[in-house]
C-alpha cells in the first residue's frame, strides 16, 4: 500500500482528464504531414504560426513543417515575436496578423510562452471584438477558438496536453491564468529530437517547471490517487536523468524521458490543478519579466513544502521518495524534507534565492498583494492544502530569501 493511500477521501468524485491527441517520441514531428492533411481534407489551408524568434528553425521544427506547407500548398503567416513571459499585446499583434490571412488554424511552436501565446490568439481569432486584456482580465468567458496544434519544444510545462495558459498585463504587473475547455490543442507533438539544441539553463528551468507542476497537483485539495502516483513517476524521471540532460544535452534518451516526465506532469496539474508556488511566483515574473518562470519556482518550492507538509506528510514523502536520504524522517519533518529539496535542487544548479531575482524584503508587501489581487491567483491559493492567509504567503516570501532554517 503506497503510504498517501489512507490520506485520499474515496467520497470525492473527482475528473480523470486525458484529452489532446499527442504524438509522442523521436520523430514525432513528422506527424505534421498527417495533421495538415487531415485540415486540408476539410477546406482549412490558411495557418497561422505563433513562435520566437529563431528556436523553431533552430531545433529543426521548421524543415519539417515547410515541407508539409508547400505539398498542401497551404497559405500561412508567421509571428516569430513571442519572448519569455509573453504579453497581452504580444497576442493582440499575432491576432491581428491572422486575421489578414483569415487563419483556420493556429500553430504554436516552442515551449510554454509560443504555445500559450497560440491559445489565447485562438481564442481571440474567434471573438473580433475582444482583445488579450478583455481575455486575460476576465471580461468574457471563451468557449469556442480556432483549433490549436502545439509543436513543443522544451520539456517544463505540459501545456501541449492542458486547457491552462497564461500572459502578463505589463502596465498591472499582472500574470493571470486562463483556463478553458476551448484551448486543449487539437493534436500535440513532443518529439524529443527537437530538444537536443536546449540551453542548460533552459533544460534546468523548464524541468524544475515540471516538479513544481506535481508538487502541487498532488497536494491540492482537488489531488487524486491519479495525480499523485503520475507525480512520483515524474520526480523519479526527474531524478534520474535531468543529471544526465545537464551533462549530456545531445542525450535523446534522457531528453525522451524528461519530455514523457514534462507531459505526465501536464497531465496530473490538468486534473490536479496547482497551488502556492506558481500562485506566488507569478508576481515575480509579473514585476519583472526577466525572471525565468521555473527558477522562480525553484526559489520558492523549498518554503511551500515547509509550510505544506503537516498538511499531507505520507504524500509528501511518497511523491519525494526517490531524492530524499531518508523517506521515514521526510514524512514527521517537513523541514527536513525542505532541506532535502533544497539540497537536490542545489545540486543539478539552482542556488538562487530571491535576492538573487532581484526582490528583497521591502518588496514582500506588492508581492502578496500581487498573490491575492491578480485573476485567477486567489483560486490557486484557494486550493492549497493549508489556508492561504496573508500571513503564510508572506511567510513564504520571507523564507525563500534565504536558506530554509
Amino acid at each position: 500500500m503506497a503510504r498517501y493511500e489512507g490520506e485520499i477521501d474515496i467520497n470525492n468524485v473527482f475528473e480523470l482528464r486525458c484529452k489532446p491527441t499527442c504524438y509522442f517520441g523521436v520523430g514525432a514531428i513528422n506527424k505534421i504531414d498527417d495533421i495538415f492533411k487531415e485540415f486540408v481534407d476539410k477546406g482549412m489551408k490558411n495557418v497561422l504560426f505563433v513562435t520566437g524568434k529563431s528556436s523553431y528553425k533552430k531545433c529543426g521544427a521548421w524543415d519539417v513543417v515547410e515541407k508539409s506547407l508547400e505539398k498542401y500548398d497551404m497559405n500561412y503567416a508567421i509571428y516569430n515575436k513571442v519572448s519569455p513571459n509573453p504579453t497581452v499585446d504580444m497576442i493582440d499583434e499575432a491576432v491581428a496578423l491572422g486575421r489578414e490571412i483569415n487563419a483556420d488554424i493556429v500553430v504554436g511552436i516552442g515551449g510554454g510562452s509560443p504555445i500559450d501565446t497560440a491559445k489565447g490568439v485562438a481564442v481571440l481569432l474567434e471573438y473580433p471584438n475582444e482583445d488579450g486584456r478583455s481575455l486575460y482580465e476576465y471580461k468574457f468567458t471563451p468557449e469556442k477558438a480556432k483549433p490549436i496544434v502545439a509543436i513543443n519544444t522544451t520539456h517544463g510545462t505540459g501545456t501541449e496536453v492542458d486547457r491552462f495558459a497564461v500572459a502578463n498585463i505589463p502596465e498591472k504587473n499582472y500574470k493571470p491564468a486562463l483556463v478553458a475547455e476551448c484551448i486543449y490543442p487539437k493534436y500535440s507533438i513532443d518529439d524529443p529530437a527537437l530538444l537536443t539544441g536546449l540551453p542548460k539553463k533552459q533544460t534546468l528551468a523548464t524541468t524544475i517547471d515540471a516538479l513544481n507542476h506535481v508538487t502541487e497537483a498532488a497536494t491540492t485539495i482537488t489531488r487524486s490517487p491519479y495525480s499523485i502516483d503520475l507525480a512520483r513517476r515524474t520526480i523519479e524521471i526527474i531524478a534520474k536523468y535531468l543529471p544526465i540532460a545537464l551533462e549530456e544535452p545531445k542525450n535523446l534518451e534522457a531528453r525522451y524521458w524528461l519530455l514523457y516526465a514534462s507531459a505526465i506532469a501536464g497531465i496530473a496539474f490538468n486534473n490536479g490543478l496547482l497551488h502556492y508556488t506558481h500562485a506566488l511566483e507569478h508576481p515575480l515574473s509579473g514585476i519583472n519579466p526577466e525572471v525565468t518562470h521555473g527558477i522562480g519556482l525553484g526559489v520558492l518550492l523549498p518554503a511551500v513544502i515547509k509550510h505544506c507538509h503537516k498538511a499531507l506528510p505520507k504524500t509528501f514523502a511518497h511523491i519525494y521518495e526517490p531524492i530524499v536520504e531518508d523517506v521515514k524522517k521526510a514524512e514527521e519533518d517537513g523541514i527536513y524534507l525542505a532541506k532535502q529539496v533544497e539540497q537536490w535542487l542545489n545540486s543539478v544548479g539552482l542556488t538562487e534565492k530571491l535576492p538573487d531575482l532581484g526582490f528583497g524584503e521591502d518588496d514582500i508587501p506588492q508581492l502578496v498583494d500581487l498573490a491575492f489581487n491578480t485573476p485567477s491567483l486567489d483560486l490557486l491559493l484557494s486550493l492549497a492544502p493549508v489556508e492561504a492567509t496573508r500571513e503564510r504567503v508572506e511567510q513564504i516570501y520571507r523564507d525563500s530569501m534565504k536558506p530554509i532554517e
